[in-house]
């Protein structure tokens, strides 16, 4: 029996062709994608594509366009065995991320991939990623799906998706996972490293959340900054800091006077680090206690992408018990190291 697998195509680079008599890059009828690459008819899986009516650079790509996402599977999800997202490569570890606290008691496979070339391009990676995507998407062992989460398939690695980030615009090698192993390897053999792969809680029903606050915002400390601005800007439920380090702020009056004026509003604190690889870690050196003092929340080692769509999803979310900095320092899907 052929696993079926719902392809949704969104936009990117992946799916353009150069127009010769411009010379720029143009989306192409992605319906026709089986004449462009015959090959997909030799896959063990049955594929149906869905492309957006209007295909999005990745930069466009926000909340609106993950929750269609997220309910187009939902109401899908009983109909394939796994799903497919062509994504431009800007901004697909925010949608990955998103879309992993959006879709709860996941049992089934969701890879997205992309490329930095056009699939029309002699050079392009465009289709190795799609192809060994399609097999992740459709790999099960004893009726079961082997990936039952969110992950991103780019140049031989399977990632999980709330743990990525794009590090190159530069190399087919654009995604890395800094604080998590991979998933997955493609090379003359399909490799899984099952013990690293997410499990949902065996009682926990697939349920679509596109809850989504946009009161959120996210700052990057530099040194010499005026964290006097903070208290200019319109009041933020949510404030992510990327700080220094292991969670390193200046150690003056004002800083301390200036955050507490923010928490005392009623501005939850968010600390991730600006650092690709590690974590935040309160009291490692002096400078990071004043995000005790506050009642800041460490954001451990998740990557900045995670974070801000966490925060977006856990901001008065009504189906969430108990507090904010509660619910955000739990690991829902794999998103944070315990």
């Amino acid at each position: 029996m052929k696993r079926k697998v719902l392809l949704i195509y969104t936009g990117g680079t992946i799916g353009m062709e150069k127009d010769y008599e411009s010379g720029s890059l143009v989306p192409f009828d992605f319906t026709n994608i089986f004449k462009k690459m015959p090959e997909m008819k030799l896959l063990e899986c049955e594929v149906s594509v869905h492309p957006f009516k209007k295909p999005l650079d990745s930069s466009d790509m926000g909340p609106n366009e993950w929750k269609i996402i997220a309910n187009y599977i939902g109401k899908n999800y009983e109909k394939y065995d796994g799903f497919l997202i062509l994504h431009g490569t800007d901004t697909m570890s925010y949608t990955a991320s998103a879309l992993s606290f959006m879709l709860k008691g996941l049992r089934k496979p969701v890879i997205f991939t992309g490329s930095q070339l056009p699939i029309g391009d002699l050079r392009t990676d465009a289709k190795e990623n799609l192809l060994t995507s399609l097999y992740y998407a459709s790999l099960y062992e004893n009726d079961e799906a082997v990936i039952q989460e969110v992950a991103v398939y780019f140049e031989y690695k399977l990632l999980r998706g709330n743990r990525t980030l794009k590090y190159s615009a530069e190399y087919f090698d654009a995604y890395q996972s800094p604080n998590y192993p991979i998933l997955g390897q493609s090379g003359v053999h399909l490799n899984i490293e099952k013990d690293f792969l997410h499990r949902a809680n065996k009682d926990e029903k697939f349920v679509v959340d596109t809850h989504i606050s946009k009161d959120i915002l996210f700052w990057r400390i530099f040194p010499g900054m005026t964290l006097e601005h903070f208290t200019e800007i319109p009041k933020m439920k949510v404030l992510i800091l990327q700080v220094f380090g292991s969670g390193t702020i200046f150690n003056t009056e004002k800083t301390e006077s200036t955050l507490k004026k923010i928490r005392e509003n009623g501005t939850e604190i968010v600390v991730v680090s600006q650092c690709v690889s590690g974590g935040i870690s309160f009291g490692k050196y002096e400078n990071s206690n004043i995000f005790v003092k506050i009642g800041a929340i460490s954001g451990k080692d998740m990557t900045a992408e995670s974070a801000i769509t966490k925060a977006m999803h856990l901001m008065d979310n009504p189906n969430y018990a108990g507090s904010f900095a509660k619910n955000f320092s739990k690991n829902l899907c794999g998103e944070i190291s315990e």
